[in-house]
């Protein structure tokens, strides 16, 4: 019968997880490993052994990065980790022997807290940003905000979805979080 109960309450809580249309990640590089970029953000590229080559870049309206003797190379919607690679393979092409290229993000996009917080607005995104982080930035809720649930945007979906406010919940660059007012 205990087996029975707690085999019970194991799927209840499993599907309850897999219901969360925004998983919690985790604090640091793990959370942005799967990070996409997008224009406006700015990039250190570090090509070893190439001081001339080594610099920080914007990504432009376009999504693309102008870099030396590779020229305009699209860098939205690649992880750092592909934009290296692609980098690396274009200036083995003919240009260097054996390079070696890394991309970091050094700022990313801006998210936005809005709705009945204290200084609503436009806020730096760090990795591993959670919501309730990003509420203290913007000052914390006022009298009238309802705590238990934020609407949450993310960068390039179409529309805003209702979320349990957690501890854990991290936010990504680009998103909106909107603090609803409480009814009574």
């Amino acid at each position: 019968m205990r087996w029975l109960f707690l085999s019970l309450l194991g799927l209840l809580v499993a599907a309850c997880a897999s219901q969360d249309p925004f998983p919690v990640g985790t604090a640091g590089g793990q959370a942005q490993a799967g990070h996409r970029l997008a224009p406006g953000e700015k990039l250190r590229i570090t090509t070893y052994g190439e001081t001339a080559l080594t610099g920080e870049y914007t990504i432009g309206a376009a999504g693309d990065v102008a870099f030396p003797l590779v020229g305009t190379i699209q860098a939205a919607g690649k992880t750092p980790q592909a934009l290296g690679q692609e980098l690396t393979a274009a200036l083995a092409n003919g240009f260097l022997l054996n390079p070696s290229v890394v991309v970091e993000v050094l700022t990313y996009r801006p998210i936005y807290v809005l709705g009945e917080v204290n200084q609503p607005g436009e806020f730096p995104y760090q990795p591993g940003m959670t919501a309730l982080a990003a509420i203290a930035r913007a000052e914390g809720f006022t009298y009238r905000a309802r705590q238990a649930s934020i609407f949450l945007k993310r960068a390039g979906e179409a529309e805003e979805r209702e979320v349990t406010l957690t501890s854990d919940l991290t936010i990504q660059p680009g998103d909106i979080v909107r603090v609803a007012e409480r009814y009574f």
